[in-house]
């Protein structure tokens, strides 16, 4: 299937599904409960706003996996080991989701229970990756299983996390997604079926933006920031350059390395480093405006991505 096809077949059926989404959503109330703890003025402002949106993730990248045979980006096989981690992660995000719609509450697993769900997902993925198609820290550079297999697991319930926490503004996770998707495609060669699965999601992410953009029309929820997460760590694994997690996931690094910082900073020294973690709400409470925030962002996050994207290239050559 040629790609451009593809990438405006998933765009559109993309903005109608979730048009659906949002209409349905509504109709169920199904808004988000905004956390005591942060931001107050959300509190007031997006509340309403209805959630879950990611599930256009889970529907569409289904739909794909038919798609992918049929158009030779690769075979059943292939494009299960692509998705199967994205699905998974998907699947933890959702129940969270669930948990928060039901209860009608900002809190949906507990934090241990949604590690271990994590843990359980991302290490049989890993061994699965490593036994397939191997391990590359970079290319040409295998790691055996035993050192492949945790990091590549530590690596991606990282990054599951970071886009999670970096998912707190109108277009910020999509937006910085979007980003991460151009440049692996630009900068990466990979399997066909890798770059199709990049194709995909970067419509989907687009189409998502089209609504999610400030003010936003819906959230895309836990099941859609794992959604995420999930297909950079498959493109990086399933490209054979673990490494290039680095620069497609710069500015969500940045988010979770300053929650990390605040939680040591209150628990071993009893005082704050930032107003707010992660670091967009301590800007949202030092009075810059939402736009700003996201758009300052996404500017730093293209610009680290370039910096780390020479940095690796000069080390690996």
């Amino acid at each position: 299937m040629n790609r451009l096809f593809l990438f405006f077949f998933v765009f559109f059926l993309s903005l109608l599904i979730e048009k659906l989404w949002i209409r349905k959503s509504c109709e169920m109330d199904m808004s988000q409960v905004q956390k005591d703890y942060g931001p107050q003025s959300h509190i007031l402002t997006k509340s309403k706003t209805p959630s879950m949106g990611g599930l256009m993730f889970l529907a569409v990248s289904f739909l794909c996996l038919f798609l992918f045979p049929l158009s030779n980006a690769g075979t059943w096989h292939e494009s299960f080991v692509f998705w199967i981690f994205p699905w998974g992660a998907a699947l933890i995000g959702f129940i969270d989701d669930w948990i928060k719609y039901k209860k009608h509450s900002s809190e949906g697993l507990p934090s241990l229970g949604k590690l271990v769900a994590q843990i359980l997902l991302a290490l049989p993925w890993a061994f699965w990756v490593g036994w397939y198609k191997g391990i590359y820290l970079w290319p040409n550079m295998e790691l055996s299983l035993w050192l492949g297999v945790p990091l590549l697991a530590f690596i991606a319930i990282g990054m599951l996390n970071a886009v999670n926490v970096t998912d707190g503004l109108d277009g910020l996770a999509a937006g910085s997604v979007i980003l991460s998707l151009v440049a692996f495609l630009v900068w990466l060669p990979a399997a066909t079926y890798v770059r199709s699965g990049g194709i995909v999601t970067l419509a989907m992410c687009l189409a998502f933006l089209w609504y999610n953009s400030h003010p936003a029309a819906v959230f895309m929820g836990d099941v859609g920031s794992h959604f995420l997460a999930g297909v950079l760590i498959s493109l990086c694994a399933l490209s054979g350059f673990l490494m290039a997690v680095i620069p497609l996931g710069f500015i969500f690094g940045v988010e979770i390395l300053t929650v990390s910082i605040q939680l040591i900073a209150i628990h071993k020294f009893k005082r704050k480093v930032f107003k707010m973690s992660p670091l967009h709400h301590h800007f949202e409470l030092t009075g810059w405006s939402e736009d700003q925030i996201v758009t300052r962002f996404l500017i730093l996050h293209g610009l680290g991505a370039i910096v780390c994207i020479f940095f690796l290239m000069s080390w690996w050559a």
